[in-house]
């Protein structure tokens, strides 16, 4: 497991400076399959039927609702795109690679 999965989002105020491009490709190496898109991270799955979607759709908002930090998810019936980004700073930050950490140890998919 990632060590960015025992870390907690934090509260960033507007004006606090995104990862730059070395970060982000450091960050990203931790979160297999992640890909910076834009001014994003995100990622997809595939589940066999509809109820495996919707139960990792409700395991990543229980860590979200727990972390304080939400993501754009798009559903549908066997599968989920997962994308985060931190919009107080209009761009990525260690939030968006710890909540993709977590989602990541649910080992879902």
């Amino acid at each position: 497991m990632s060590s960015l999965a025992e870390k907690h989002c934090r509260s960033l105020p507007a004006g606090t400076a995104p990862l730059g491009r070395a970060q982000l490709d450091s960050l990203l190496k931790e979160v297999p399959g992640w890909a910076h898109v834009g001014q994003v991270i995100a990622k997809s799955w595939s589940f066999e039927n509809y109820y495996q979607t919707m139960a990792f759709v409700n395991a990543v908002a229980w860590i979200a609702h727990r972390e304080d930090h939400h993501p754009d998810m798009s559903v549908g019936y066997n599968r989920c795109r997962v994308e985060f980004s931190t919009h107080s700073i209009g761009g990525i930050s260690e939030n968006d690679f710890i909540c993709a950490a977590k989602i990541e140890a649910l080992g879902a998919g």
